[in-house]
Formats: C-alpha cells, sequence, structure tokens
C-alpha cells in the first residue's frame, strides 16, 4: 500500500472501521473524494480494489505491533 508519512490527522479510537466498526487503522483517500476507514483485517483483505480507486492511503497498522516504552518503576 501507499503510505501517507506525514498525515494531516492520526487516527484515533474513536476512528472506526466502515466495514464492521472495529478502531480504525486505515484511511483511503478516494480519487473521487470523500474517505473510507478500515480496521487492518478489512484493509489487507480490500487492498488490491482500494489501491485501484485509492489517491492516498494512510496507513497506521504499524502501531498494533509496537511495544509501548516501558515506565520507570514497572516491575512487571
Amino acid at each position: 500500500m501507499t503510505t501517507v508519512l506525514t498525515p494531516a490527522s492520526p487516527l484515533t479510537a474513536a476512528d472506526r472501521c466502515d466495514r464492521c466498526g472495529a478502531q480504525a487503522y486505515l484511511r483511503v483517500v478516494l480519487v473521487s473524494g470523500g474517505d473510507l476507514l478500515f480496521c487492518a483485517h478489512h484493509g489487507r483483505k480490500f487492498e488490491p480494489e482500494l489501491k485501484k480507486i485509492a489517491a492516498e492511503i494512510q496507513d497506521e497498522t504499524d502501531r498494533l505491533t509496537d511495544v509501548p516504552a516501558r515506565t520507570q518503576g514497572d516491575d512487571h
């Protein structure tokens, strides 16, 4: 997928997949105007079709595998 390196607005927990309602990690800006939001699963599932109609794809799925930094005093 084509990834937008500097998204205008990062996706938040309030952004939901247009297909299933799960948290969205991809924003597809359409050539025809408007955008669609997808969870990682549906983004992968529809990737071939989305590439055909997308002006840009904001892909934040890497957030799913990022390990949060440990805080000082975190013994767990």
